[in-house]
């Protein structure tokens, strides 16, 4: 059978270069991921402080105290969870009003209003004494969360130039991560201050991403895409030009022209999206944030305090261990930075998926083994050293694949008439199942017990199987070009009509990863 693998030959090598102000921009652009990444950081951290916990959740700081309460299930509360969880639930409604001003008003304004919700958001929550303040302040954070991964992502892929589109692209997912690491190290100084205010200076710092991004998107330029979109061809090819560094770009905007004209035709691309043509990109912008939240990571990454506290590491060393994970995640998605362009998606989606497969087993079984089904047992020095270790190995694999391809290879793969719905797709499935796992984790940890990693890994095996057979490769494939890699592939070149395809000559490897 034939695996996903397929050569495409004849892609078009554009004139220009990596210029100084395409990377700006999309080093500007890139700080939206800022915003998710902190607020994934800071909400773990919270949520383990006594004082917060104290304010808004007594019953939980009641059961900690528990002598006869499982190691399991110490901080099981469905209103606890919903504070974390209903930022998410924000930023999925939040995304399908982003796809309408992205397509009809350009990739700027969504990032200005993703700014400035967050800002408002992180405001409410600094100043919060009522759990629904406290809420009101999260939901706002949701929507400048929904704008931001909406756009960015699909900002960066269109702005840069093909060779290194993963890589610029993946700008977003460093910010991600560098918001994450930030956040945990502001979670460890704010938990020392004396008074039990610390969570509001944790809470409250996240203005400051959003202030970042609100600034930044007042003076980003558009992208041709986006400009040629609206109807403004010389304004695009002027702007394609000072993007590529040359006036050659002819034969660019020309594929650009070409594949705006065919977005033209297309009134209704939710509908759209749903035709046979646009099959392969529909399953891909929907199973990929599935798959990606199904990983386990948010579990680690925004749980990763309460999930160290609750196997006994102590209030201090949970937070430090979480800023351990989180600088390892900080490092990894540089790997990822530097080979994505050079290997491909392919084998980064793939090396990562064995990797985070045998950690989750190996952490399963060693908490397993130490608190058993009733969850009674302490960890010595060296456990905790070994779950620390193997954790960072598992963060590490995500952060150099799931992690920023999860992000790039959805927003690369959409032709332009379908291009914002694919991306809220990508964004509203994403943020539903990150919904849906902070809602439920504590309480799956509870009742699952050290059975919740076998839970995750079972996914990650199935998640790896399907990139082998159904992701081809997409590195240094022109946007405007992409149909080609799905006519060249085993199963999605039935679906593909001849017309779809720009330039180009395609050349179909059967048996290229066969089993």
């Amino acid at each position: 059978m034939a695996g996903g693998g397929v050569v495409v030959q004849g892609g078009r090598n554009y004139e220009g270069g990596v210029t100084l102000f395409v990377i700006v921009t999309c080093l500007v652009a890139a700080m939206g991921g800022l915003l998710f990444g902190y607020d994934l950081g800071i909400s773990g951290g919270v949520t383990s402080m006594p004082s917060f916990l104290a304010h808004f959740f007594p019953s939980v700081v009641l059961k900690m105290k528990s002598a006869h309460e499982s190691e399991y299930c110490k901080f099981d509360s469905e209103l606890l969870t919903l504070f974390t969880s209903s930022l998410y639930l924000a930023a999925l409604v939040a995304s399908f009003g982003a796809s309408i001003i992205t397509r009809k008003f350009g990739r700027k304004p969504s990032m200005f209003f993703g700014g400035l919700s967050f800002l408002i958001g992180s405001i409410l929550n600094g100043v919060a004494n009522s759990i629904v303040l406290l809420i009101i302040g999260r939901l706002l954070l949701g929507v400048g969360v929904g704008f931001a991964n909406q756009s960015v992502p699909v900002y960066l892929s269109e702005m840069a130039p093909t060779k290194i589109r993963g890589a610029l692209n993946m700008g977003f997912q460093m910010a991600i991560t560098i918001g994450i690491l930030v956040a945990n190290l502001v979670n460890v100084g704010t938990a020392k201050i004396e008074g039990g205010w610390g969570w509001r200076v944790s809470l409250a710092l996240a203005a400051v991403p959003a202030v970042m991004m609100t600034v930044g998107a007042m003076f980003l330029p558009d992208t041709p895409n986006s400009i040629l979109e609206r109807g403004y061809k010389e304004e695009a090819k002027i702007m394609l030009q000072k993007v590529r560094g040359t006036e050659k770009v002819e034969e660019e905007f020309k594929d650009l022209l070409q594949a705006s004209e065919a977005a033209k035709k297309v009134d209704r691309p939710w509908s759209n999206i749903m035709k046979p043509q646009y099959r392969p990109q529909l399953v891909m912008c929907a199973l990929i944030p599935f798959f990606q939240q199904l990983t386990g990571i948010n579990v680690i990454m925004f749980y990763a305090p309460v999930l160290f506290k609750t196997l006994g590491f102590g209030d201090d060393a949970s937070l430090i261990s979480a800023v351990i994970s989180g600088g390892v995640n900080v490092l990894a998605t540089l790997v990822s930075i530097f080979t994505v362009d050079k290997f491909g998606r392919r084998i980064l989606f793939l090396e990562g998926g064995a990797q985070m497969f045998v950690c989750q087993i190996l952490v399963g079984s060693l908490i397993g083994v130490k608190f058993g089904l009733n969850g009674e047992g302490t960890l010595t020095k060296l456990d905790a050293n070994l779950i620390l270790l193997l954790v960072c190995v598992y963060v590490s694999a995500f952060a150099w694949s799931w992690g920023p391809l999860g992000w790039l290879v959805p927003s690369e793969i959409c032709p332009l008439e379908i291009r914002s719905a694919g991306q809220s797709i990508n964004v509203a499935v994403n943020m539903f199942f990150t919904f849906i796992i902070a809602q439920v984790f504590l309480s799956m940890l509870c009742h699952m017990k050290f059975g919740l990693f076998y839970f995750f890994a079972g996914f990650v095996a199935i998640m790896t199987v399907f990139i082998y057979f159904f992701l081809p490769e997409t590195k240094n494939v022109p946007i405007e070009e992409m149909n080609r890699v799905w006519k060249a592939h085993w199963f999605w070149s039935k679906y593909i009509p001849d017309e779809a395809v720009i330039g180009g000559h395609i050349q179909d490897e059967k048996h290229c990863g066969s089993v």
